[in-house]
C-alpha cells in the first residue's frame, strides 16, 4: 500500500509574501544571515500588529496602520533608531512587493522616520589627557613622533584624515600656524600652541630624521618603515598609549577633536572661533558642543551642590 507523504503546511498570503521577500535578500543582494533575521523578526512584528488591528491582506494596510505600528513602538520603549531600522525594514518589505506586482501602492512612502537625536561626542577629561600625554615621553623616534602628534590632535582638533595628510611645507614653526587642508579641499590656518610647536621641533630635529629614508617623501609623521603614517597606524598608537596611561575606555583620534572643542567652550571660547578651529562649514554641527558643556555643568550640580541629587 502506497504511502502518502503528509502535506506541508501552507503559508499564510502574508508570511509567504514574507518568506519571498526575505529569499530575494538572501539569494540576489546577498544578504548575512544576521541581517535577515533581524529583517525577519522585525516584520514578523509587523504582521502580529496587523492580525491583533484585524488587517486580512497587506492590500488592506494604508498609511494610518503603519503609523499606529510605530507609536505602539514607541510606547514599548523602542528607542529611535531601533523604530527608524523597523521603518526602514517595512519600506524595503512594501517596495519590493510593489515592484513585483503583488501590491498596488507603497503605504510607508507618506510615513515620517523617527527623528534621531545627534549623540553626544565623548570628551576626554583634563587629567585623561594630562596622563595620555604623559604616556609618551621619551627620545626615541617614535617616542617623539607620537608625542607630536597626541599635541596636534588635542591642541588643534584636526581630524585625523587631515593629520596623516600633513607635508612639512604646511606648518610654520616660526609663526606657530599649520595650514590644514579639510573636507573638499577647503585650507584653513590653524594656531599652533607651544607645546604642539615644542613637540614638532623635538620631532623634526631628532625624530623624523632617523626615521626617514631615501624614498621617503616629505609627509610629516612618518612610519617606523620611513613611509606616510596610516590612519590605522595612529589608532593603534593610541590605544598602545591609552593602555599605559591606564585610561580603561577607548580613545580614538575623534574622541581628542571632540575633547579640544569641548575644553576650549569650558575655557570660555565662543562658538564661532570653535567652528572656524575645527573647519565645519555649518554653525549647527559646531552646536553640539554647547549641549556636552551644558550636560557637564548639570552632572558638577548633582554632585557637588546639597539640593542638586
Amino acid at each position: 500500500m502506497e504511502t502518502r507523504k503528509p502535506k506541508e503546511p501552507q503559508l499564510d498570503p502574508m508570511e509567504a509574501m514574507l518568506d519571498g521577500f526575505l529569499s530575494h535578500l538572501a539569494l540576489e543582494r546577498g544578504f548575512s544571515n544576521n541581517t535577515l533575521e533581524a529583517y525577519s523578526r522585525d516584520l514578523l512584528r509587523f504582521l502580529e500588529h496587523l492580525e491583533k488591528a484585524k488587517v486580512a491582506s497587506l492590500d488592506q494596510v494604508s498609511p494610518a496602520h503603519v503609523q499606529l505600528y510605530m507609536a505602539r513602538l514607541h510606547e514599548r520603549g523602542l528607542g529611535p533608531r531601533s523604530a527608524a531600522r523597523n521603518l526602514a525594514a517595512l519600506r524595503s518589505f512594501f517596495r519590493y512587493l510593489v515592484r513585483e506586482k503583488l501590491l498596488a501602492s507603497n503605504p510607508t512612502t507618506s510615513v515620517d522616520s523617527p527623528r534621531l537625536g545627534r549623540p553626544l561626542p565623548k570628551a576626554m577629561s583634563r587629567d585623561e589627557i594630562s596622563r595620555l600625554l604623559s604616556a609618551v615621553e621619551g627620545e626615541a623616534p617614535l617616542k617623539l613622533r607620537d608625542q607630536a602628534i597626541l599635541e596636534l590632535l588635542y591642541g588643534t582638533g584636526v581630524r585625523i584624515s587631515e593629520l596623516v595628510g600633513l607635508e612639512i611645507s604646511q606648518v610654520s614653526l616660526l609663526t606657530g600656524t599649520m595650514v590644514v587642508r579639510g573636507k573638499g579641499g577647503k585650507e584653513r590656518v590653524v594656531p599652533l600652541g607651544e607645546y604642539a610647536v615644542e613637540a614638532i621641533q623635538l620631532y623634526l630635529g631628532k625624530g623624523r630624521p632617523q626615521l626617514c629614508k631615501p624614498k621617503s617623501s616629505n609627509a610629516l609623521f612618518l612610519n617606523r618603515g620611513g613611509r606616510r603614517i596610516s590612519r590605522q597606524g595612529v589608532w593603534k598608537m593610541l590605544k598602545a598609549c591609552a593602555k599605559r596611561a591606564g585610561i580603561p575606555r577607548a580613545v580614538s583620534p575623534h574622541m581628542l577633536r571632540h575633547s579640544f572643542a569641548t575644553h576650549l567652550l569650558e575655557g570660555g571660547a565662543d562658538l564661532r572661533s570653535i567652528q572656524e578651529l575645527l573647519g565645519h562649514s555649518d554653525i549647527s554641527t559646531t552646536q553640539i558642543y554647547t549641549h556636552v558643556a551644558r550636560a557637564r555643568l548639570k552632572e558638577i550640580h548633582r554632585r557637588y551642590h546639597p539640593r542638586g541629587r
